[in-house]
Formats: C-alpha cells, structure tokens, sequence
C-alpha cells in the first residue's frame, strides 16, 4: 500500500460506487443520459436504493421493447458505419426499419435471434506499420447489442470508479487528461505507464460471464451476451474464426464490457491509495517516489495475471516525468513540466491535411479550407493547450500546402519562397476563413 499520507482528492471512487443513495429529488437528473422507456423513475430509485441480492432480474422485455429497440436504432443510424457479413447497410436497414425492427423484436422474444459473426477488418495504427483488428457487425445486430447495453449499462455505471474515463456518460478524455496534469503539478510524476496487450482480444470470457452473473439474474439476457461474445468473426482470408476469448473492437457493447472487466483493477488501486487513471485499456498510475510506483507496478501485475491479461512487456515501464524521455497518455507527450501532442498524434493530422490538399485538387479554394476547417476544429478541440511550437509549426504546414496548391494552378513548380509568401500572405487565408491551431485559432 502507498505510504503517502497526502492521498490526492481525486483518487477514489463516486459516493454510488460506494453504495450511498442520493436525495431522491437528484436521481432523475443525475440519471438524464439513461434510456426514460426501459429506466423509469421507479427503476432508477431502485437502482439508487439498491435491489434484492444486488442482483436485476426480469430485464429481458426491456430489451425487446419497442420503444428501447426504436432508440437503439436511431444511435446505430447516427453512428452511420460500414455493413457487416450480410452487406445491408444503414440507409437500406433504415428504408424499412419499421419491419426490422418488429422482426428483431420478435426474434428476441421467442429466442429465436442469431447474432451473426461480425466482419473482420485491419485498421492501421498511426505512425506504426501494425495493425489493429476491427469487428464489424451487421446493422441489426448493433441494434441488438445497443438496446442490451441501454438496459444494463445503468446497473454497471453505478458501480463505476471516478477515475474511469473511458466511454462512460459524462466523462472524456479531456476529463482524464485534466486528473492527470492535476496531478503532474501536485508532485505525483513517477509514472507506471502500463499497456495492455490485445485487451479487447483477450478478455476471458468466463470470467466475464460471472462479473456480468453478478449484477442480472436473467438468463435469457446473459444468453443473449454471450450470443455477442461467442458469434466470431468473418476474416476476408481466413473464412469464419471463432471468439472464445475477447470482445471485438467495433461492437456496440464492447467498450462497456471492456469496463466492467477492468472494474475490479480500478477498485484495488484506489483502495491501495494509488492515483490511477484509466480510459478503457490505457491507463497511467502516478506516484510521489520510484520506490511507490515500483509496489504499484507489482500490485497491477499481480492483478493482471489473476484476471488471465497481459501486460506488454515492451510498453509497460516506470517512468520520471521530471525527466528527459517522459510518457505519453491519450494522445499528448508529458515531459519535464511541458506537454505537447504526441509525435503519432501529429502525424495523423499530417496525413488528413496531405489528404484535404493534393496539388491536383480542382476544389475551390474556399471549399478546401471547409473541409480542412473540420479536422483543425476538432484537433484544436482537444490539443487547445501545451506547447505553442507544434500547433505554430502545424499551421505553417497548412499554408504551405495551400501555397503549392496555388502555385500548381499557376503552372509552376517548387515549394513556397517569401516572394510566394507574399503573394499569399497569411492574411489571405485568414479572409478565407481557415482555423488556426495556434493563437485563438481564428
């Protein structure tokens, strides 16, 4: 256990975590992101003030309910996405998802709904010649799968650790980032920078049954999870493969899976006295000395090899943030006091605006700086403080590309020279409306 008697405010978790009711005039609006046609008002009091056993039972008509399966459509058909095995695709479901969704709704009552595997594809890993595995599924099976996790997901939240960030309601990545530099500036800067091996690839699945077994007593819905858990994926090369371990990447009820997986780690480290932060399977434990950081990373390990994890051996370390070198967490490279956007992060901006500005565009100039404005909205949404270099350097890449752009449709070759810069000023692109990384971005 850490010996630290300063335990910082924000390790621990919530007061519902830890079985405390809050006035009943709260819960509603403490409660506003669920789903109002399966958690009414007296569910959610329930939920509050606890069940029978802590264990949910009778929830599978909730699932097929009308109403829940409707909602669970409309997150599938503005998440948009690809198709899956069955090659249907959003805008075809949606032609007709009246019919679908009576039909689904009517298999999940008789029991009679397959879940078919989900369609495998290799997404590449920025900056990095490997490659991450993506489960597809077809539309009305993320509709499934999302009316699962509208009924269930309340049930696990309230049990939740403050310091889990990842795909929760309410928190982001921007919130995990501020605990982290909170606690950088409160003199916690050994670092154990820890990384999961294909986590999402291997969860056991037994064990995650019994944590699911924990908390719903209903067995038509736990045989409906596993149904998600154990339909496999198609592989283009490989034919059909089966999933006996894991939780595929890309599958509507994956991340909340993936958290009350790692519920128990998120537990035993704030009942240690460690501030760990966690956003799905990446996380980072900050500590006041080595020799603190160095029991922290022993008690992760042991917790990981009980849960059948891995840790990587080649990404998990300890680490002196007051030092050269530093770590990195969602996104952003922490070292010596500063932070900047990670080199990976950079680079995948890179590659959009290469993307937005080949020399042979036949776009209008304004069109082009709407499409950049997008990307550079939403990166500066997130990377809005640190460093000012790398967002200053960003933004003359911009222009540059824009520049070469200008100069090709001028029949001439050659990157930009201050004759050329001036000739394109920045205030010419400012007239133009193009969002700046830098500055106050306009």
């Amino acid at each position: 256990m850490s010996q630290n008697n300063e335990k910082p405010e924000l390790t621990g978790t919530s007061a519902n975590a830890q079985g405390a009711a809050m006035p009943a005039g709260d819960i509603t609006l403490h409660w506003k992101w669920v789903e109002r046609s399966v958690w009414t008002d007296r569910m959610l009091m329930a939920l509050e003030t606890g069940v029978k056993g802590s264990k949910w039972y009778s929830l599978m008509d909730k699932v097929w309910s009308p109403a829940n399966l409707l909602s669970a459509w409309l997150g599938v058909k503005a998440n948009d996405g690809a198709a899956g095995v069955d090659g249907q695709r959003v805008a075809r479901f949606g032609a007709q998802y009246q019919e679908e969704l009576e039909r689904l709704s009517q298999e999940l009552q008789e029991e009679t709904y397959q879940r078919q595997p989900a369609r495998r594809v290799w997404i590449d890993k920025p900056g990095s010649r490997e490659q991450r595995p993506l489960g597809i599924p077809c539309v009305r099976d993320r509709v499934a799968e999302g009316a699962v996790r509208q009924v269930i997901e309340p049930i696990f939240e309230r049990e939740f650790a403050q310091h889990s960030y990842g795909f929760r309601p309410g928190q982001s990545a921007q919130q995990a980032v501020a605990r982290v530099e909170e606690l950088l500036r409160g003199g916690y800067t050994h670092i154990v920078d820890a990384d999961f091996k294909s986590y999402f690839d291997s969860i056991p699945q037994g064990r995650l049954r019994e944590q699911l077994a924990e908390r719903i007593s209903d067995r038509r819905l736990l045989r409906l999870i596993d149904q998600f858990l154990s339909a496999g994926v198609m592989d283009t090369m490989k034919g059909w493969e089966p999933t006996e371990r894991g939780t595929p990447q890309g599958a509507v009820i994956s991340p909340l899976l993936a958290n009350i997986y790692l519920n128990p780690l998120d537990h035993k480290m704030a009942g240690a006295g460690y501030a760990m932060t966690r956003y799905a399977d990446d996380f980072v434990i900050q500590c006041r000395s080595q020799a603190e950081a160095q029991r922290a990373l022993e008690l992760v390990q042991a917790w990981v090899a009980q849960a059948g994890l891995v840790l990587h051996p080649d990404k998990t370390r300890i680490v002196d943030a007051t030092q050269w070198g530093g770590f990195e967490f969602l996104g952003w490279h922490f070292e010596r006091g500063y932070q900047w956007p990670r080199e990976k992060s950079q680079t995948k901006l890179k590659e959009k605006i290469r993307q937005l500005t080949p020399r042979n565009s036949g776009q209008a100039m304004k069109e082009i700086v709407v499409r950049l404005n997008r990307s550079l909205r939403g990166w500066r949404g997130y990377f809005n403080h640190g460093v000012r270099n790398v967002p200053e350097r960003l933004d003359q890449m911009v222009r540059r590309r824009l520049r070469m752009l200008l100069l090709k449709r001028r029949g001439k070759r050659g990157r930009p020279n201050k004759k050329v810069n001036q000739l394109w000023p920045n205030a010419y692109f400012d007239k133009l409306g193009l969002w700046r990384l830098a500055g106050d971005g306009k």
